[in-house]
Order: structure tokens, then sequence, then C-alpha cells
């Protein structure tokens, strides 16, 4: 157990860092083996994901039961909104990473294939490509051979513009959560996270449906040209931080029921807040520049 010293504080020894490095190691080399199509692949990339979940579940109730007796004092406080903040900003990079690959391929990439400029004009749309369209969303990519099989486009005001009512919602109940915490009313804040739990499950089941929808009837996949791989891309990443954050968020609707925040000391609460209301920003990014514009 780690223990508190006034002004500093030192963690106890802990064996979690190496079953983690363990479990990613074991994730890598089966995925690897996977997509080279070995068998064992997918029992390595399934116990590497086991392990990982073993170490979550128990380095972070390490941390909760640390904090339930009081060991963590204002300084672990401080670090942990740091960690927290930090953690952010490089899932703000790694966002940013992705919707510079689409900015560029829109802006500049596409024209060029379009013949925008001399040189690209006399290279790639008088020789290479001279049937090709540069227009956006690109349904209709060049291949070596040709054009690739036109895909559909997956309409803004459909199921995107529900799931986004879904997640700004989720925003709101999080929030009035957030003031039953604040004002101590238990009620208030179980209710509260319950239902932003149900939003992002909800948010989840939707967004399944629209990948089964493009998919099947819209022929639109991975391959399907940098449209498909930068929606998909995009999407999909944010699915799985949706999903992490679901997640989070049962937990923490678990220990409020058990009464272990109080509007003094809740910074668990406030971090899955945190990372919940970065969630809805990037939607809101996807939403305009993914499916609208």
């Amino acid at each position: 157990m780690a223990q508190a010293h006034g002004g500093y504080y030192v963690p106890a020894e802990t064996r979690w860092p190496i079953v983690g490095s363990l479990a990613l190691t074991m994730m890598v080399i089966g995925g690897v083996n996977w997509l080279h199509a070995h068998e064992v692949g997918k029992l390595v990339l399934l116990g590497g994901l086991l392990l990982l979940l073993v170490m979550i579940f128990g380095w972070f109730g390490n941390v909760i039961r640390e904090n339930q007796a009081g060991l963590n004092n204002e300084q672990m406080d401080r670090s942990y909104r740091w960690g927290m903040a930090w953690f952010i900003v490089s899932e703000v990079f790694f966002f940013g990473a992705f919707f510079g690959a689409l900015f560029f391929a829109r802006t500049f990439s596409v024209p060029w294939l379009g013949g925008e400029g001399d040189v690209m004009k006399a290279v790639s749309h008088s020789f290479l490509w001279p049937n090709f369209e540069a227009t956006w969303p690109l349904i209709n990519p060049p291949k070596a051979e040709g054009f690739d099989i036109p895909t559909g486009i997956v309409s803004a005001w459909g199921v995107p513009a529900l799931n986004t009512a879904i997640l700004l919602s989720s925003g709101v109940t999080i929030t009035i959560a957030h003031w039953g915490l604040l004002k101590n009313k238990r009620s208030q804040l179980v209710l509260g996270l319950a239902a932003t739990v149900a939003l992002g499950i909800l948010f989840l089941y939707f967004q399944a449906e629209e990948y089964g929808h493009a998919m099947h009837e819209l022929n639109l996949t991975l391959a399907s040209g940098i449209y498909g791989s930068t929606f998909y891309m995009l999407t999909g990443f944010h699915g799985a931080h949706v999903t992490l954050g679901t997640i989070m968020l049962i937990v923490i609707l678990l220990r409020s029921i058990k009464g272990h925040f109080t509007p003094e000391h809740h910074f668990g609460f406030e971090a899955v807040a945190w990372y919940w209301h970065f969630v809805d920003v990037v939607w809101l990014g996807l939403f305009v520049f993914v499916y609208w514009l």
C-alpha cells in the first residue's frame, strides 16, 4: 500500500507496469500474426487483451483503495489533475493528426489528381486518369487498372444527426450529475450518470447500425479510397473512445452508488467528465468535416 508523508507521496511497489507491458507486447505480436493469417495470432491477441483488462482493473483498484483510505494528499490530487490534463492534450494531437490527413486529402491531394496545377495536369489527369473527377467525397477512386467500384455516401442527416443529439444530451446529463455531486444530492448524481451511460450505449448501437448500412448497402469499406479510409479511421477511433468512456462512466456510476465521492473529493468523477466532454467536442468536429461538408 502506498503511503502519504505530509508534503510528498510515496507510491507502493507494484507489478502492474510490467504486466501491462507484457499485455501490450502480446497484443502486438498476436495482431501481426493474425494479419499474416497465422491462427495462433488470434489466441495471443485475445490473451494479451485479457491480461490488459486484468492490469487495468487491478491497478485502478489499488488507486481507488488508496484514495478511500485517505492516502492521496493535495500533492497527489494535483498530480492526478495534471496527468489527466496532459492525457487529453495527447488525445487532441491524436485526433488532430487524422483531421489533418482529411484536410490534406480534400484540399490538396484530390485537386492535384484532378489536374490542378501545370505539372499535375500533365502527369495525373491527362496521362494516368483522364476521366478522373476531383470531387469530394471521392466515391470513384482511381486504381492502376482504372477506377474502383463506386461507393455511396453516408448522409449527415440520418443516424449521424441523431447521434449528435444523443452525445450533446449526454453532455447535459453528466453536467446535471456533477451539479448533484457538488450539492451532495446523491439521487441526482446517480440518475444523471445512469442517463449518460444509457446515452453512450445508445450512441454505440446506432453507430454499429450505421456501419452495417455503409458496408453492405453503400459498399463503403476501408478499401474505398481516401474517403472510405478517412471515414472509418476517424469515426472508428471516436467510437473506440466512446466505448472506453462508457466503461469509465459505468465504473464511476458504481462508485457513486457506493458513496465513494464527496463534494470536496471527487476527482475520479471529474476526470471521466473531462474525458466525456472531450469525446463530445471531437464528435462535433466529425459531424461537420466528415459527414456534413
